[in-house]
């Protein structure tokens, strides 16, 4: 359950910052003006942070990303969800992300395994087709030699039976 909850609290972050670099031209009061209500109306506004601390309703600092210390702490900084903190949060996205990451590696790693594999696959049949062509002219230059051992046998009259070729 704390999964899905983590995973909502990301995807809103993502969508809230997303919205917050939209909206340029926010009223800068907009958020000020709610400082006496609780964290559920001051989160309606995108633009807006709660601060736990000082119970107040602070327009976001969309130029430093992050809240500064002096503002708000981290830990009790507010925005998107009521129940989740910028620390949970920044901890939650870093995870993700590492995982995003390790997981892209992973495959480009396979990937280029695979492409090794196959190229080896190539050099095999052709190795393959190399060593079947060879075999073929082996067995054609032995049925010459038979072929003129038996013409030289009839020549001289040893292909008949011959009481000697038992020994």
């Amino acid at each position: 359950m704390m999964d899905s909850r983590t995973a909502t609290a990301s995807l809103l972050l993502l969508f809230g910052l997303a919205t917050a670099f939209a909206q340029t031209s926010a009223p800068p009061q907009a958020c000020e003006a709610k400082n006496g209500t609780n964290c559920k109306e001051c989160l309606q506004n995108v633009t807006c942070l709660w601060c736990i601390a000082t119970k107040a309703c602070i327009t976001y600092p969309v130029r430093t990303i992050l809240p500064p210390h002096a503002l708000c702490p981290l830990y009790d900084a507010r925005w998107g969800l009521c129940w989740m903190n910028f620390q949970t949060l920044i901890i939650t996205l870093a995870v993700v992300g590492g995982i995003l990451i390790i997981a892209f590696l992973v495959c480009l790693f396979c990937c280029c395994c695979k492409c090794e594999h196959l190229g080896s696959k190539r050099e095999k049949a052709k190795l393959d087709k190399e060593v079947t062509k060879t075999k073929t002219k082996q067995e054609e230059r032995r049925a010459e030699m038979k072929q003129r051992h038996d013409n030289i046998r009839t020549k001289y009259g040893l292909s008949g039976s011959n009481p000697y070729s038992k020994f």
